[in-house]
């Protein structure tokens, strides 16, 4: 699937797998994961991403529309998760192939930016040491 969201954990391989396609040269992926980031009440130990489903869903398929018209992307995945993570694992996954290397670049930074400002999904902070959300 190009658009997802999905409680179930994001793979690159498979990101990858589906951006495959007779003459794409150029391939870009950007996978985000959860990182511990300190601050007050200790690092963070995980992050709980919610979204509303339907209204998210169609800002990412309009983000997917807007980056194969403007960047020429023939392939694109747009996935993120939702629910608990823990450190380390993969909360987004943005990217892109198009037949040369600097539109897939765009393409992907395109995604991912604009996923990251204008669609509906929002994280909360668990950090090791308050037992509180930050």
């Amino acid at each position: 699937m190009t658009v997802r969201l999905t409680d179930r954990p994001l793979s690159v391989a498979d990101a990858m797998r589906a951006l495959e396609g007779r003459g794409l040269g150029g391939v870009a992926v950007f996978a985000g994961r959860v990182r511990p980031d300190p601050g007050p009440g200790g690092p963070v130990s995980a992050l709980h991403y919610d979204a509303h489903r339907a209204p998210a869903l169609r800002r990412l398929r309009a983000i997917e529309r807007t980056a194969r018209r403007r960047f020429d992307a023939r392939r694109v995945v747009l996935w993120h998760r939702v629910g608990r993570l823990r450190v380390g694992e993969i909360s987004v996954i943005a990217g892109a192939a198009c037949p040369h290397r600097a539109s897939a670049f765009a393409a992907a930074r395109y995604l991912i930016e604009e996923l990251k400002a204008t669609v509906p999904i929002w994280k909360t902070e668990r950090r090791r040491g308050s037992g509180r959300r930050a």
